[in-house]
């Protein structure tokens, strides 16, 4: 804690003296007791569906603080308060959320100190016994420009009217991307940071120095903290020499590694080895398929990945690379968990179950030519498949010592290891394995029991630094709700295919390749102005003693799965009353290990404007970010058909809410206008409420959960393509036109290539098809353009190309808002490419429409109430 000297006599001239007392740091402390707390509804009855009640808290308040940081009253005297109500994290798959605190549960002091804030009624009082030292002040620092690429808010602005800036149908929060890697990266720094003593933030850009001392401000708590002199310049322009102090996003790298059995490697990224566990009771058909994809995929990997195969169906063969070109296995039981004994013999025995690609690339090959198709006279829902044992014993030889022996000592992989399962059925024997029908009379207690096992081997993989993907293909129904726990649990993601094809051995190659931090930690600390209320995406809560903790620390942290660039943590947030500040701070730290076996800790720093007019408030929302975040908290809570139904009705009380609250009332009639600066908000949220994701155009129900569960941890771009498809319809020269995601673009003489996020369809009009040659082309550019959209997406999306009038087009046409049914003068407002056509063609297209009952969106938005907007 500062101490303070008292003010020196105005007779007097203090020297001025550099703090030697280093900055303490914090100590790790024993887990408190577990706070227990009752489980919670997310929606209160006396609410609308679509308002979340806030966690009611409260806290010691300190004195007013102007937007520079400096505070206009005087130190708040000692006294007790609850520590700030902590968020609730909602992960995906759980049925409820529970509130919970992150430090102990009775009531705190609030520490007392009256040199560490910095007043301005009266001279202020430095431990260095001065007060006219120079205060580089970071108001200076340009926002208008500057956009995170980690950090994406709903707004760039902050109300500061509570009653408005708490309306939960709009709702304000953020997209944060921790492990998100871009070129040029953040700026890099191999020494320990400078953090807050008393809540743990880092120094930032926003950042108050006293560059005479070295000392700075907390932008977070206020509280002033020593820099150990580094922070001491000649001039305000040196303080940007320090990298934290001029950029919003600083990586420090711990180079050091404590770890037992840890070995430093070169400087490069080292390459954990791939364990293939492969599904052994497939057709013909859809085995050779998986093989084609197989054999792609080992060519594919680098020279030194180390790489194991197991196949699974009533056994797991486990396959022995040390027989040169023979493939050869060893074959366990697959109705129990492998036994220690058996383990043991696999471990310690002469086989050698990881093999570098360069040693063992003609026996892979071997191996995947051997496999066979099912040979019984069964259904394909009816063979048994022990899924559950055969990663487990995987799991068990990623850990055991047969991973690359060196005098003795283990040399550990970078980064997570990964089990990569092809499956194409559900897992119907042995541990975690429910029967092969629905009618069996305990199902339902042993679906239970089933994903409970699964959740568990999940977190086992976890703790071991491994990572299970499961990649299902296939006609046969795999039992989503059974194998997502261990994806979920362990970090990894379960994708369906259609088949073991194309797609299939695209996302095989993509999983294997995935950047992946492991030992992941993801803190979030905000000004006392801002509560967070949930956070949604791929971790849980963390144990209060896998951190680090401060005296006065309300940040909340977050212990993630796995750390990947394709993550997002979504953030809904409130602020706790009017904000009398002119800024509010944002910092989001994530720690983690990197696939170069350095500890890397990321802190983003983001600062955000307060403003009192509403309509500056509007300009400054991200249409497209706000849709993605309603979206996420809409979809947290669609987990069956039924909730897909009722969350569609809450879409719709969603927008007349914002209608109602931020737009205006047309005069002498009861209906609304949308504002205007919130234009292309309802056609996103109209796309959510009949698309795949909420709409009824998925064929079954494991598609929906799929799909759902990877939309709430997907980054943003992606995730805005999954919500909203784009559109563009190729022209002469191979140019393609951006258009509305409307049916007024299946023109007959046009290809139209619409990008829907996991698929992408190519859509040729009939006249087009008819010139053969003409047609070849357009395809070909269509084909090109789809790809180069999708290149470095995960998952890779199914691309589909068909004709104008075959089934298949019930896939593009039920993604298109039905336009047609609107008079001329608003399809050509919103849909001006019409104007280009002759009258013929707009006949033609015209008839082309087949009438069915669904609204256009024009019709939706009346139907509530509501003028549709005018177009942007």
């Amino acid at each position: 804690m500062d101490t303070t000297s008292p003010p020196p006599h105005p007779g007097y001239t203090a020297a001025v003296a550099s703090p030697s007392t280093p900055t303490p740091r914090p100590e790790r402390r024993p887990t408190p007791p577990a706070f227990s707390s009752p489980v919670t509804t997310r929606f209160s009855p006396q609410r609308p569906p679509y308002e979340q009640p806030p966690l009611s808290s409260s806290r010691t308040p300190s004195s007013l603080s102007s937007g520079d940081g400096a505070q206009t009253g005087s130190s708040p005297v000692p006294q007790f308060s609850n520590p700030p109500g902590p968020p609730i994290f909602s992960s995906p798959l759980r049925p409820a959320a529970v509130p919970f605190r992150t430090s102990p549960a009775t009531p705190q002091p609030v520490p007392f100190s009256s040199g560490s804030s910095l007043p301005t009624s009266s001279p202020p009082l430095y431990s260095n016994g001065s007060y006219e030292l120079p205060v580089h002040h970071a108001a200076g620092v340009d926002d208008s420009s500057f956009e995170s690429p980690y950090v994406l808010f709903s707004a760039h602005k902050v109300l500061k009217h509570k009653k408005l800036a708490n309306v939960p149908s709009l709702g304000f929060g953020a997209l944060v991307s921790p492990g998100r890697e871009i070129a040029p990266g953040p700026e890099v720094v191999q020494r320990d940071p400078h953090r807050c003593q008393t809540c743990g933030a880092y120094a930032n850009l926003y950042s108050e120095i006293l560059i005479g001392s070295g000392q700075w401000q907390c932008v977070i708590c206020k509280k002033l903290n020593s820099s150990d002199g580094e922070y001491i310049a000649s001039s305000k322009e040196d303080i940007r020499h320090w990298p934290e102090l001029s950029s919003s996003a600083i990586d420090y790298v711990h180079t050091g590694n404590k770890r037992p059995g840890y070995i430093p490697v070169s400087d490069s990224r080292t390459t954990a080895p791939i364990f293939l566990v492969i599904d052994e009771c497939l057709d013909e058909a859809h085995l050779q398929h998986l093989q084609g994809s197989l054999h792609a995929f080992v060519d594919s990997l680098p020279p030194t990945t180390r790489i194991g195969i197991i196949t699974y169906g009533r056994t797991v063969s486990v396959y022995d690379f040390s027989e040169g070109s023979m493939a050869s296995a060893d074959v366990l039981p697959g109705d129990k968990s492998p036994s220690q004994e058996s383990i043991k013999a696999l471990i310690y025995g002469t086989g050698v179950y990881l093999s570098p690609i360069h040693a063992s690339l003609p026996v892979a090959h071997t191996i995947f030519s051997s496999l066979r198709p099912y040979k019984l006279k069964l259904p394909e829902v009816s063979r048994d498949r022990c899924l559950g044992t055969a990663v487990e014993v995987a799991l068990a030889i990623i850990q055991g010592p047969s991973a690359e022996m060196s005098r003795g000592i283990i040399k550990r992989p970078g980064g997570n290891c990964r089990i990569l399962v092809c499956a194409g059925g559900p897992n119907t024997y042995g541990p975690g394995s429910v029967p092969h029908s629905f009618n069996h009379p305990n199902y339902a207690y042993m679906e239970r029991k089933a994903m409970k096992w699964m959740e568990h081997l999940g977190q086992e993989a976890h703790r071991h630094d491994t990572i299970v993907d499961i990649l299902c293909a296939g006609t046969c129904p795999v039992r989503i709700p059974i194998l997502q726990p261990l994806a979920k649990s362990s970090g990894g993601v379960l994708i369906l295919h259609d088949d073991f094809g194309e797609a299939f051995g695209v996302n095989l190659q993509r999983a294997s390749i995935r950047a992946a931090g492991s030992h992941g930690l993801f803190e979030i600390r905000c000004s006392d102005d801002i509560l967070v209320t949930q956070v949604i995406g791929p971790g849980e809560e963390a144990p209060t003693d896998v951190h680090e903790t401060f005296k006065n620390d309300s940040s909340f942290s977050i212990q993630m799965h796995s750390v990947e660039e394709t993550q997002t943590f979504t953030l809904s947030m409130e602020t706790k009353g009017d904000i009398k500040n002119d800024y509010v701070y944002f910092q989001f730290v994530v720690r983690y290990s990197n696939v170069y076996q350095a500890d890397i800790s990321r802190v983003i720093t983001v600062r955000l404007r307060t403003v009192d007019s509403v309509s500056a408030y509007l300009g400054s929302i991200q249409e497209d970010v706000a849709a993605v975040l309603i979206a996420k908290r809409t979809l947290l809570h669609a987990r069956t058909a039924s909730d897909a139904v009722d969350m569609r009705l809450t879409v719709d009380e969603r927008v007349k809410d914002i209608a109602v609250k931020f737009g205006s009332q047309l005069p002498k009639s009861k209906l609304y206008r949308f504002p205007k600066e919130l234009s292309s908000l309802p056609e996103n949220l109209f796309h959510l409420r009949r698309g795949p994701l909420l709409g009824n155009i998925v064929g079954h129900e494991d598609e929906r959960s799929v799909l759902r569960n990877l939309f709430l941890n997907a980054s943003f771009d992606l995730s805005l393509r999954m919500l909203a498809p784009r559109c563009l319809m190729h022209r002469e020269g191979g140019t393609f036109e951006e258009l509305p995601a409307y049916d007024l673009a299946m023109q007959s003489n046009a290809a139209v290539v619409l990008d829907h996020g996991t698929d992408v369809f190519i859509w040729l009009g009939a006249e087009l098809t008819a010139q053969e040659g003409k047609s070849a082309a357009a395809l070909a550019a269509c084909r090109t353009l789809a790809e180069e959209l999708t290149e470095n997406r995960f998952p890779a999306p199914r691309i589909l190309a068909f004709k104008e009038g075959s089934s298949q087009a019930r896939y593009f046409v039920s993604r298109l808002i039905p336009a047609h049914k609107d008079p001329p003068y608003e399809q050509e407002a919103r849909f001006p490419q019409l104007r280009t056509l002759t009258p013929e063609q707009r006949t033609k297209l015209k008839s082309s429409f087949l009438h069915f009952d669904d609204y256009s969106f024009c019709e939706w938005m009346r139907s509530l109430k509501l003028v549709p907007p005018e177009p942007s």
